[in-house]
């Protein structure tokens, strides 16, 4: 743990690092073969909607059922005539989902089962949903989502510049995909509870962004008055300065989500917390990644196009050279402090000792005319 912390330190403060920025083909490379992934996973397999969003009905069986998740399926597909979902509860008691059903088939859905699950019908609660309640949840859901991408986008233009808003919107499309995509693949049931996920990893995954962009910011601030570093170089350094607080925000934050989805789902049976937990645990991972890998590599891009930037790499560049020929070591571009914390190009040399000397106790004394005051 010493030398984890130790390590943390030393990548704050810019001793050691590791250039993301100059790998970015890499890690676009990565995530658009992710992207793909996700979208053709979803193209393939699409979305398994809950009955809250296609209409249906839930029966819940007494506790400690003796019948099996296979057996109580067969039965009920058998009784309804479609496709049925069945989850083991924790408390033992199963829980049978049928899309497509109305109040007759209900009733007779519930007395086939009674007799094949050998339980009481009185036993068996049975819940019916309609389609349009699902609808109306995905209407506002998507009204929701647009609402806070138009949000965000206008609020780090303003606080930021338009560049970190088109990057932070261009991580948000790749963590919702990333996430839908897994969602497809895996086969869990879309419910509210994987909405409420979905929308919640937004600001999870746009706040490991805007703090690696408010950094940025700051080193970034008067940069072309230098021509130590180029922004690349200086996004780079940020990526690093904060590289140990995404980290740690994202372990602590996945732990308790990950109990929800292995424990809470996979242990005790929970159906609920299987579908809001998954979404929780990719988007998270999703987002911790886009802020390094996605988000600040395409700010370095955009910003690197501008004329005043291609001219300060210009600078750079050939002060390095003319440093080079004299023998001159070349700066890190991994690691190092940033600029703003080293001298400029033009200071003078640092002056060497403190500049007050402290007074001594024992000034005057010796002198013939001194005296100890």
């Amino acid at each position: 743990m010493g030398k984890l912390g130790n390590l943390g330190a030393r990548l704050h403060h810019g001793e050691v690092g590791y250039d993301f920025v100059k790998n970015r083909k890499l890690w676009y490379g990565i995530s658009i073969l992710i992207t793909i992934t996700a979208i053709v996973g979803l193209s393939v397999r699409g979305l398994h909607m809950g009955i809250e969003f296609q209409g249906g009905a839930v029966f819940t069986t007494p506790k400690n059922m003796s019948a099996s998740v296979s057996q109580a399926e067969t039965y009920a597909e058998d009784a309804s005539g479609h496709d049925a979902i069945v989850q083991k509860l924790g408390d033992g008691s199963l829980r049978i989902q049928i899309a497509g059903t109305d109040t007759g088939q209900s009733d007779k859905i519930k007395e086939q089962l009674s007799e094949d699950l050998d339980t009481p019908a009185d036993g068996i609660n049975a819940d019916l949903v309609g389609p349009s309640w699902g609808e109306q949840i995905a209407n506002k859901a998507w009204q929701g989502l647009g609402i806070f991408m138009v949000l965000v986008v206008i609020y780090l233009a303003i606080a930021f510049e338009w560049r970190m808003a088109v990057a932070a919107f261009v991580a948000l499309i790749h963590d919702i995909t990333i996430t839908v995509g897994v969602y497809a693949l895996v086969g869990f049931e879309v419910t509210p509870g994987t909405v409420i996920g979905l929308l919640t990893i937004l600001g999870y995954s746009l706040y490991d962004t805007v703090v690696v962009f408010d950094s940025l910011k700051e080193q970034t601030r008067d940069i072309t008055k230098q021509t130590r570093w180029t922004y690349s170089e200086i996004a780079n350094r940020s990526i690093n300065s904060t590289l140990v607080r995404s980290i740690n925000t994202t372990v602590v934050a996945l732990l308790p989500v990950a109990g929800l989805l292995f424990i809470g789902g996979g242990v005790l049976g929970a159906g609920m917390l299987n579908d809001i937990s998954l979404s929780l645990f990719v988007g998270l991972a999703a987002g911790a990644y886009s802020s390094i890998f996605i988000a600040t590599p395409l700010v370095a891009d955009l910003k690197e196009a501008e004329p005043q930037m291609k001219a300060l790499k210009k600078r750079v560049l050939a002060k390095r050279a003319q440093g080079a020929a004299k023998g001159e070591p070349e700066p890190a571009t991994a690691g190092g402090a940033p600029y703003a914390e080293q001298e400029p190009d033009d200071a003078a040399p640092a002056v060497v000792g403190p500049r007050d000397q402290p007074v001594s106790r024992n000034r005057g004394r010796g002198r013939p005319s001194g005296k100890r005051r």
